[in-house]
C-alpha cells in the first residue's frame, strides 16, 4: 500500500487543475493581480502561502476538539498571523529587498480567502495528514497560477525572467528588439493579471466542459 490512499492523492491533486482555487473558487484573485508582475514575487509569494497554509491547517486540525466554536475565528487569525510573522522574518533575514517589495502583501496573507476557507471546510473537520495534504494542495494550486500569470507578465512587460534579460538587450537592440520588437508596458499594471488569469479559465473550461456553469 502506498503512503497515499486515492482520496488522499486527490487532495493534492484536485487543487492543481479541477478546484483550483484562483480559477475554479475564485479566491485569492488580490494576490494574483497585486504581486505578479515580477516572476521572483511570484514564486516566493507561492511558497509563504504554501508554508502558511501547509503548516496551519496542521495547527488548527491539532486544536479543532479544544477551539471553542464561538471564537474559532479569532483561534485561526492568531494562527495565520503567527505563521506570516515567521514568513516575514525569514524574507527580512536572507531576502530583504524583496521583502521591502512584498511586506504589505505578506501581511494580507492573513486575511488570504483560501488559508481562512480551508481552515473553516477542511481543518477543523479532519485529521492533521489530510489536513496538511489539502493545505499544500490548494497551495500549490494558488502557486501554480501565480507563476504562470508572473510567468507571462515579466516576459512580455519587461522582457526578463527572474530578472535576467531572455529576449535580447531593449537599449542596444540585441535579441528580438533587433527585429522591431518592444515590450508591452501594459502587462506590468494590474488589470493585466486579470486578463491572464480570465485565459486560463477560458483554456481551463475549454478543456474540461463539465466546469462550464449553466
Amino acid at each position: 500500500m502506498g503512503l497515499l490512499s486515492k482520496k488522499d492523492t486527490k487532495l493534492i491533486t484536485d487543487p492543481l487543475a479541477d478546484n483550483n482555487p484562483i480559477t475554479i473558487q475564485v479566491l485569492g484573485i488580490c494576490s494574483a493581480l497585486a504581486i505578479t508582475a515580477e516572476l521572483k514575487a511570484s514564486i516566493v509569494m507561492s511558497i509563504s502561502v504554501l508554508f502558511v497554509l501547509g503548516v496551519g491547517n496542521v495547527v488548527i486540525s491539532l486544536m479543532r476538539n479544544i477551539i471553542p466554536s464561538k471564537i474559532r475565528i479569532i483561534v485561526q487569525l492568531v494562527v495565520v498571523a503567527a505563521l506570516v510573522i515567521i514568513v516575514d522574518q525569514v524574507l527580512k533575514a536572507f531576502a530583504y529587498e524583496l521583502s521591502k517589495t512584498l511586506s504589505v502583501f505578506v501581511g494580507l496573507i492573513i486575511t488570504n480567502c483560501i488559508i481562512m476557507g480551508r481552515f473553516e471546510a477542511f481543518a477543523l473537520g479532519n485529521g492533521p495528514w489530510r489536513s496538511f495534504l489539502d493545505g499544500i494542495g490548494n497551495a500549490a494550486g494558488y502557486g501554480a497560477i501565480l507563476i504562470i500569470v508572473g510567468f507571462f507578465r515579466e516576459l512580455l512587460g519587461s522582457g526578463t525572467l527572474l530578472g535576467f534579460k531572455v529576449l535580447g538587450d531593449p537599449i542596444e537592440k540585441t535579441g528580438l528588439y533587433a527585429i522591431g520588437y518592444e515590450n508591452n508596458g501594459f502587462m506590468l499594471l494590474s488589470p493585466m493579471a486579470l486578463i491572464v488569469v480570465g485565459i486560463i479559465i477560458w483554456v481551463q473550461r475549454t478543456k474540461n466542459k463539465a466546469l462550464i456553469e449553466d
